[in-house]
């Protein structure tokens, strides 16, 4: 599903619209332009480029400078726009605390420091969308606290929305405002967490129960 909102994967049928547009057609860097970012539940970093320069990548899109004015440094204007994009990315730093690894090579870091800096790339395309592809992936619990506290501040403090795609189902009873379940490919259900989790379809495909406890429950509810 990601890939296809995404850019990765076309769909078969139907078609896919964001803010009143159908994007069916569009390539992947159209939609980050438009203000589309996504993370990958295998990390997609540059692991010989430093985490700075990792999150800089994320503004590329956002530049006015080009190839023939870039040269011209002081003169184009360049210089300007590097410090202004720099001060962008720097604040994104600080937000996702980790001014103290700024320098550090991205390859050789932990996993979960990994998965901070991937999102904080994808807050440099400044989007008015962030797809997370089970951001709490490999994290042990504080880990995922602090990636938890970092998803409801990108919704509340930055009003970018978020859909994310999580297995940790504390996780996704905790943080989501809606929450939809795919089964095969196809919707079961969208609405309320506590809704969704109580629904005999849902524990059916995702708990294993059989049919006779399904009509159990049916009949109880």
């Amino acid at each position: 599903m990601l890939n296809c909102i995404s850019g990765r994967y076309q769909p078969n049928c139907g078609k896919i619209s964001f803010q009143q547009q159908d994007i069916t057609a569009l390539q992947p860097n159209d939609r980050a332009s438009m203000g589309m970012g996504r993370t990958f539940q295998n990390l997609a970093l540059f692991g010989h480029l430093s985490v700075l320069d990792n999150i800089v990548v994320g503004r590329h899109h956002l530049l006015n400078n080009n190839w023939l004015t870039g040269p011209l440094y002081w003169i184009s204007g360049a210089q300007e726009e590097e410090l202004k994009h720099r001060r962008v990315v720097e604040e994104i730093i600080d937000f996702l605390e980790i001014s103290h690894i700024r320098k550090s090579i991205a390859g050789t870091l932990s996993y979960g420091l990994r998965k901070r800096v991937e999102l904080a790339r994808a807050m440099a395309l400044n989007p008015k969308l962030i797809l997370l592809d089970e951001p709490m992936a490999g994290m042990n619990l504080e880990e995922k606290e602090d990636m938890a506290r970092y998803i409801l501040d990108l919704n509340e403090e930055f009003d970018i929305t978020v859909v994310m795609i999580e297995h940790d189902m504390g996780v996704v009873m905790d943080i989501s405002h809606q929450v939809m379940v795919l089964d095969f490919g196809k919707k079961l259900i969208s609405g309320l967490p506590e809704e969704v989790m109580n629904d005999p379809q849902v524990k059916r495909a995702y708990l294993g129960i059989d049919d006779d406890e399904l009509d159990d429950i049916q009949e109880a509810s």
